[in-house]
C-alpha cells in the first residue's frame, strides 16, 4: 500500500475547475461537518472559503485548544552538512551552486550540541544535503548518539532512506522525521528536480511511510508553497497526512506550512501563497484533522508568527541558524534559504508567554541509559 494511487488519482483530476465549483453551501457544510472527508478538505482551501475564514477560525482555534491546549513545542534546527548532489533549482544547496560546502566533525558537532543545549532547548532537528558520501547513515548515527546526550528528542530531515536504515538511526536515538515532498505535481517535479536522487519523486513521496513502518515517533511532511499553486500542493498534502493517519495511528503525524524564502540562486516561486492563503490552509487543516500537529517556521516574520498562535499552529522553530555549525562557527557562510525571524529561545519564549501560550521544551522521553524513566 502506498500514498502514490491516490496522488496519481487527484494529479489526473482538473483541481482548478473542482475549486471553481465549490459553492459558499458547499464551505458551509464542510466547516460544520462532524468528521470532514476530502470534498470537505478541497472545500475549505477552495476561493469561496475566503468570505468564511473567520468562522473556520473560531472553529480552528476551539479544536486547537481541545486537542493541544494553549501550548506550543519548541525546537532548533542544526545543520550537519550541505554537500549536496541534488540539482533542486530552489534550494541554496543546490550542487551548481557555488558556496562554500561545510560538514561537521564529531567535536564540532559537540560543541554545537553543547551551544544550543545552553538555550534551554530539548527538541532537535539536524539537517543535511543529500550527499551519502558525505552524510552516510553511518555518520548520522555517530552524530545522533552525540547529540542524545543532550536533547531527550532528535528528529531527522535528510535525504530518503529505505525501512532498514530508518530503524538503525532508531535504534540509536531517532524519534522523529520531516520529509517535503516539494510538490506532489508529478508532472512539474522533474523540471524543479533535474539531477540527483531526489528526482525519484514515488521513492521520496513514499519516505514518511517507511519511517512510519520503521516506528517512528513523529513524521512530519509538507509542500513547499510557492513551487506550484498552494491549494493543489496543500490539497494533496492534507490527504497525505490524512492518509498516514488512518494507516498509522499509533504515529505522530505533522504538516509543515513553508514558504519559499530568498536562497542562494535564482530561482523565483512560480504562484505565491499570501499570508491570507497561508491562514485558510491552517484553518482547513485543524478542522479537516484535529490532532494534527502543525508547524510554522521561522521562514515567517515575528508579527504573522504570533498572529496566527491562536489559529491551528503547534509547533515553532526559535534560535535558528540554516548554516552549517551555525551556532557556535564564525566565518563567511550560506545558509539554506533566509530566515525572516531571528528571534532566540529566550526572546520566543517571552513573545508566546506574551500571548498567554507556554512554550513546551520537552514533553516525551524514552527510556535509555541516557535518560532514566519516561516521563
Amino acid at each position: 500500500m502506498s500514498f502514490y494511487p491516490i496522488c496519481a488519482e487527484y494529479g489526473a483530476m482538473p483541481l482548478a475547475e473542482k475549486f471553481a465549483a465549490v459553492t459558499a453551501e458547499d464551505v458551509k457544510r464542510a466547516i460544520n461537518a462532524e468528521s470532514p472527508d476530502a470534498d470537505d478538505f478541497l472545500a475549505m482551501i477552495s476561493p469561496a472559503a475566503v468570505p468564511f475564514i473567520e468562522e473556520m477560525a473560531q472553529k480552528a482555534s476551539k479544536l486547537t485548544v481541545q486537542y493541544f491546549g494553549k501550548t506550543i513545542q519548541m525546537f532548533t534546527p542544526l545543520y550537519l552538512s550541505n554537500y549536496c548532489t541534488n540539482r533542486c533549482i530552489y534550494c541554496g544547496f543546490n550542487t551548481k551552486n557555488n558556496i562554500k560546502r561545510d560538514h561537521l566533525e564529531p567535536h564540532q558537532v559537540e560543541e554545537e550540541a553543547k551551544a544550543i543545549a545552553a538555550t534551554g532547548m530539548k527538541q532537535l532537528l539536524i539537517l543535511t544535503g543529500d550527499a551519502r558520501a558525505k552524510a552516510s547513515p553511518e555518520y548520522l548515527q555517530s552524530c545522533v548518539k552525540i547529540l542524545s546526550k543532550y536533547f531527550p528528542s532528535v528528529s531527522i530531515e535528510i535525504y530518503a532512506m529505505d525501512v532498514e536504515e530508518y530503524a538503525d538511526l532508531i535504534k540509536v536515538g531517532v524519534d522523529g522525521m520531516t520529509m517535503f515532498q516539494e510538490t506532489y505535481n508529478e508532472e512539474l517535479y522533474p523540471t524543479l528536480h533535474p539531477a540527483g536522487p531526489k528526482k525519484d519523486f514515488r521513492y521520496r513521496l513514499d519516505a514518511p511511510e517507511r519511517s512510519c513502518k520503521a516506528g517512528m515517533r513523529v513524521v512530519n511532511i509538507g509542500a513547499l508553497l510557492g513551487l506550484d499553486d498552494w491549494r493543489k500542493d496543500s490539497l494533496l498534502t492534507g490527504l497525505h497526512a490524512a492518509y498516514l493517519q488512518r494507516k498509522y495511528p499509533n504515529v505522530d503525524i505533522a504538516v509543515s506550512l513553508p514558504r519559499m524564502r530568498p536562497h542562494a540562486g535564482s530561482f523565483q516561486p512560480a504562484s505565491i501563497a499570501s499570508d491570507r492563503d497561508m491562514v485558510q490552509n491552517m484553518l482547513a487543516l485543524r478542522i479537516f484533522l484535529p490532532r494534527l500537529g502543525i508547524t510554522v517556521s521561522t521562514r515567517e516574520n515575528p508579527e504573522f508568527r504570533e498572529q496566527i498562535l491562536p489559529l491551528g499552529v503547534t509547533k515553532m522553530s526559535a534560535g535558528v541558524s540554516t548554516e552549517v555549525g551555525g551556532h557556535t562557527q564564525k566565518g563567511e557562510k550560506v545558509g539554506q534559504f533566509e530566515i525572516s525571524d531571528g528571534r532566540s529561545a529566550e526572546e520566543m519564549c517571552a513573545a508566546l508567554k506574551k500571548h498567554g501560550y507556554q512554550p513546551v521544551f520537552k514533553d516525551w522521553q524514552c527510556l535509555d541509559e541516557h535518560y532514566g524513566e519516561s516521563v
